[in-house]
């Protein structure tokens, strides 16, 4: 049985309580980021080689999907588990599925893919500088997989060009400032309705999909260079990767959990 009129209202509440928590800066934010030309002086060459190729790799991720695409039917697996009555078999069967059940499915990916972000890094740690430039592409893909997964859990396809669309937006929300924040907010406001939406609208609102990047490299700045030192990179390393993953699942949680209840808010409303 799906939620009431009253119910969505109470979790749509939470949500945007979540929303207007996440103007605190975390720690490492507070304690100042370093500037682009001095990160440019201090980081190798070879590391920001590969800092930029994530242009690239972002920029297939939204045309075609690239090599991220999520395996949606191991996600439809663990909905079905919780739910042997309701016979689900692609992701539009999902949208029938409650909420407390898509949240848990959503909260044991951020559980499990933090745990595998924490493992990763310790293991790309451990040579410091010399494992660094491994580490950055695949948190890139763990994150793109996390957000890919989280969507499936919500009833949503990450095969539809918008979704990935979406996933960047939601990559880019937990990777910025607080101004960012606000502003990214503002410009997901057209996701959350139904109408009046087309393609190029969509990418309209993508045009600064290359500031993820650029974000990446400036969280990197602090937490990154740290985990340049040899073998104590290793606990750096393993630290700042699970904070990072679980805040990009967490981000994908709300901001997906939120089009889920307005949509149905929608439904309940015609």
């Amino acid at each position: 049985m799906l939620e009431s009129k009253e119910t969505l209202q109470q979790l749509l509440r939470e949500v945007e309580t979540w929303e207007k928590d996440q103007k605190g800066l975390w720690f490492w934010d507070r304690i100042g980021r370093l500037p682009f030309k001095i990160l440019d002086k201090i980081t190798p060459a070879f590391i920001q080689k590969k800092i930029g190729s994530l242009l690239e790799e972002l920029g297939s991720f939204i045309q075609s999907g690239g090599r991220y695409l999520s395996k949606e039917k191991t996600i439809i697996n663990k909905l079905q588990f919780l739910l042997p009555d309701l016979h689900l078999t692609n992701i539009n069967d999902i949208q029938q599925v409650p909420l407390k059940v898509m949240d848990t499915v959503g909260e044991e990916i951020q559980k499990t893919n933090s745990q595998v972000a924490t493992v990763q890094g310790a293991s790309t740690g451990i040579g410091g500088i010399f494992t660094l430039a491994a580490d950055i592409p695949v948190l890139l893909g763990l994150s793109l997989k996390t957000l890919q997964d989280i969507a499936v859990a919500y009833g949503y396809d990450p095969n539809d060009k918008e979704e990935r669309i979406f996933i960047i937006k939601c990559l880019q929300f937990a990777t910025s400032d607080i101004v960012g924040k606000e502003a990214i907010l503002n410009e997901l406001s057209s996701f959350y309705q139904s109408e009046n939406r087309n393609s190029k609208e969509m990418m309209s609102q993508i045009q600064g999909w290359r500031e993820v990047v650029y974000t990446y490299r400036d969280q990197f700045g602090w937490k990154k260079l740290l985990q340049m030192v040899p073998i104590a990179g290793m606990i750096f390393g393993a630290f700042t990767n699970r904070s990072m993953i679980s805040d990009i699942a967490e981000t994908g949680r709300m901001l997906y959990r939120k089009r889920r209840i307005l949509q149905r808010l929608d439904e309940l409303a015609t």
